[in-house]
């Protein structure tokens, strides 16, 4: 929280559309957070400073999220692994560990399927793609949920304008992060406040119907690179029985799940996730 991230955003033009990206620190190898539904760039408050100290570390805010405007095109899975790849190959990057959380892992597995000469490894946290898809449960609230788009757009924005007040109040945190991590209230305050600011988003509706309709798990096993799937046990948005299967269908992947843990890994158990990435990008 001490440091200026102003010096570090840069705005990077693809196909005509700006994506908002943050950049810092050195290193021969470089590593790429993605955000998952909802997140936005700060999801990796607590992993950006801690491995910028020797490696090139980059978030984006996907496009219809953060501070990257909404594209023309479509939003799909296969749409944010193609402007992951022009992003690298605009910062001269050849290849990269790749870092996604929910759908953020989803674009992230689907990079190293299309384009797997710009993942050099691969890292799914609580990724989006088995169980998600066609999510009967999930899909028939689709057409409740556009028809309250509107309202549930107020609300996520008067989060969002509201997030430092939110984040201070216990019965207020749980209510608004109690679904992506299981103990809110072990976050500080000012963590939380800034993931809350990400919310409501335009990509929203256009992702979420993304991340149902489209199909993953048969092509798992294309993926060639190294692979850790991490995964918290009380995970309320993906049940940690779809970690079996991203091990099962991912040749020589590897699970570790973390206990009292939900959807968001990196930010419920930072030192623990950051010593994990820390040997796997040493393997």
């Amino acid at each position: 929280m001490d440091i200026d991230w102003r010096e570090h955003q840069r705005w990077i033009e693809i196909d005509g559309l700006p994506v908002n990206v943050i950049e810092l620190g050195e290193g021969p190898a470089t590593i790429v957070f993605v955000h998952g539904l909802s997140g936005s760039w700060p999801n990796w408050l607590e992993q950006l400073p801690v491995f910028a100290s020797d490696h090139r570390v980059i978030a984006i805010d996907l496009p219809g999220f953060g501070h990257s405007p909404m594209p023309a095109e479509t939003i799909t899975i296969s749409f944010y692994a193609r402007i992951l790849d022009a992003l690298l190959g605009r910062l001269e990057i050849d290849a990269a560990t790749l870092v996604g959380n929910s759908m953020g892992g989803f674009i992230s597995a689907e990079l190293a399927i299309n384009f797997p000469q710009r993942v050099e490894r691969l890292v799914l946290i609580s990724a989006a793609g088995v169980s998600t898809h066609k999510n009967m449960q999930v899909e028939r609230a689709v057409p409740a949920m556009r028809k309250l788009q509107r309202v549930l757009a107020i609300y996520t924005a008067w989060v969002a304008a509201q997030s430092h007040t939110v984040a201070r109040r216990p019965g207020l945190r749980n209510a608004t992060f109690g679904l992506v991590t299981r103990h809110p209230s072990r976050l500080a305050p000012a963590l939380v406040a800034e993931q809350l600011k990400g919310a409501g988003k335009p990509g929203f509706m256009q992702a979420l119907q993304t991340i149902l309709e489209y199909p993953i798990e048969e092509r798992l096993p294309e993926i060639a690179c190294p692979t850790l799937i991490v995964w918290g046990d009380e995970d309320r948005l993906i049940t940690v029985r779809d970690a079996d299967v991203f091990q099962r269908l991912i040749p020589g992947s590897r699970k570790v799940v973390f206990e009292g843990t939900g959807h968001m890994a990196m930010l419920e158990r930072p030192a623990a996730f950051n010593g994990l990435l820390a040997d796997f990008l040493a393997e």
